[in-house]
């Protein structure tokens, strides 16, 4: 059998591999996206689609598709709620309104507010935008078994049940192919770090009439801290289904069905008719890879970065891992990129993935303290043991359900491939954005005067936003220069919107996944930088 051809082979068709696939075909890119699994199922880990994850889907046109999946409808209130238990008896500790920005509301901050839907939704939506691509082809059941690489690509064997083995060949190798990565075991990569810091169960169920069961009003999440321990319960999809996620689970096990009803029933004092659809178990850890990559083989999500769910950034943050390889890879495959850019990736990406681990752990910290069992009696100590849990909770949890500041305000500070002005980095708060036009940063937002976004502006390539005033003269030498280099290159003067002092100068360079490479009063070489071509190209 001859060995089949393509531009990428992304193994791995998750949210992670479905992005790099999205940034490279909508760009040209031939792909091959192979998934080992049907990816069928209903048992999801990732429930929030955060606003830094929904403004990609808007650059890729599907965020209203998305928004159209919404079970519950994309105004349904994303509360938190702290409680003793569900059920009957149980008493109100705290509540975070409109956690993750979910609300629809429009914010100067940000193009798209976050939803909250499963994954499997989602993955449904992009996958249906990547069927759209005519470059890309989609393989389900199909494994990875291994790769060879040499300076002009990689040659990997995959194998499926009806075909046995067969080879593909191809530039670049992107393993998406999470946790028990094949791809990172083959290039050697250690993931460093703590594995098994606590053990859950990830149950989902059927259970009509739960919604009317208590008095608690709707939220997203359900947190029971009761006298048996911590759990997390709430709606999942249409059709009665929701989902159960006690601790103390045994590692490597899963519950009985019969078993699993009965725990919902203990811990949420509900009794409901309960089916369960499905009940396996997770694992906390602590962990990010030693390296990210090997020649023509890269890894994103979580092959390289694993960490507890808390703040939802996992698989968000995988998704900005495919966005960058995405439009790196494609900008050397078309020639208008450098090896530097691609050697940015992680560069770039790894400081962020260790911020993240670093804020998750923070949040995750909470989870472990059982309460004193006297939590939900109806007493004088028990009124006083809940009214210093709600406290705490209360002081201590904002920082997981109201994180913009980690979300869209950690920037590219050591980039190789960034220009710094010399001026100061913006400080990082976890909870606060501020928008900054720094070198490195996300590209501030703002709304035009007509309701479109600023983003809507952007180009497939590099983008150039110009305030009034500036000198027509500049805005031809980068012109001039993106021609020469034949980069794709946009050039955006915002009407209504003060340019200079959003973005801290008069030209502000925008990268493809909207991060700001370069801002100043006057051209220089800055895109011959941006684009990892700086060794072959003279200043314009």
């Amino acid at each position: 059998m001859h060995a089949i051809e393509t531009d990428v082979l992304v193994v791995g068709a998750g949210p992670v591999g479905l992005a790099a696939a999205i940034e490279l075909g909508s760009r040209g890119v031939k792909v091959l996206l192979i998934e080992r699994n049907p990816r069928v199922g209903a048992a999801p880990r990732a429930k929030t689609t955060n606003v830094r994850t929904r403004s990609h889907l808007r650059r890729w046109g599907i965020a209203e598709r998305l928004a159209a999946e919404a079970p519950f409808g994309v105004d349904y209130p994303n509360n938190m709620v702290f409680l003793t238990r569900l059920g009957a008896g149980g008493h109100e500790l705290a509540r975070f309104a409109n956690a993750f920005n979910a609300s629809p509301e429009r914010d100067e901050r940000y193009p798209e507010h976050a939803q909250w839907v499963p994954q499997y939704r989602l993955e449904t939506v992009m996958l249906e935008r990547v069927r759209e691509l005519p470059g890309v082809e989609v393989r389900f059941e199909t494994g990875f078994v291994t790769a060879t690489q040499s300076d002009e690509g990689v040659t990997a064997t995959l194998r499926t049940d009806a075909d046995g083995e067969f080879e593909v060949r191809a530039k670049y190798l992107i393993g998406a192919d999470g946790g028990r990565s094949a791809v990172r075991e083959l290039i050697g990569a250690k993931l460093e770090g703590r594995h098994g810091l606590s053990h859950h169960y990830n149950i989902i169920f059927r259970a009509p009439g739960m919604s009317e069961a208590h008095g608690f009003g709707p939220a997203a999440i359900y947190w029971q801290i009761g006298k048996d321990g911590f759990s997390a319960v709430g709606p999942m999809d249409k059709g009665d289904l929701w989902f159960f996620n006690p601790g103390g689970a045994k590692p490597g096990t899963s519950l009985s069905k019969e078993d699993a009803a009965a725990l919902i029933h203990e811990r949420t004092g509900i009794d409901v008719p309960v089916e369960v659809v499905s009940a396996d178990s997770w694992t906390a850890s602590e962990l990010l890879a030693d390296k990210y990559a090997q020649g023509r083989i890269l890894l994103a999500g979580d092959a390289c970065h694993i960490h507890p769910p808390a703040g939802g950034y996992g698989m968000n943050m995988g998704v900005g891992d495919g966005v960058d390889l995405g439009w790196k890879i494609a900008a050397v495959l078309k020639g208008w990129g450098g090896q530097a850019l691609i050697d940015s990736y992680e560069a770039e990406r790894r400081p962020v993935h260790r911020a993240v681990i670093d804020e998750a752990m923070a949040n995750y910290a909470i989870y472990v303290a059982l309460p004193p069992p006297e939590i939900e009696e109806d007493s004088p100590r028990g009124e006083a043991i809940r009214a210093k849990v709600g406290a705490g909770v209360q002081a201590s949890k904002a920082r997981e359900f109201h994180t913009l500041g980690t979300v869209l305000g950690l920037c590219y500070g050591k980039s190789p491939v960034i220009a710094d002005d010399g001026t100061p980095a913006p400080v990082h708060d976890s909870q606060i954005y501020s928008p900054s036009g720094h070198p490195g940063c996300l590209a501030p937002h703002a709304w035009l005067p007509d309701g479109r976004s600023l983003y809507d502006l952007f180009g497939q390539g590099f983008s150039l936003i110009v305030a009034e005033g500036v000198d027509g003269a500049e805005v031809d030498r980068a012109v001039g220069q993106a021609g020469r280099l034949s980069v794709p290159f946009t050039v955006v003067r915002p009407e209504g919107v003060d340019v200079e002092r959003l973005y801290g100068a008069p030209l502000a360079l925008v990268r493809p996944d909207q991060h700001v490479a370069w801002r100043g009063a006057c051209w220089t070489d800055a895109l011959a930088h941006a684009t990892g071509l700086r060794d072959s190209v003279s200043a314009a």
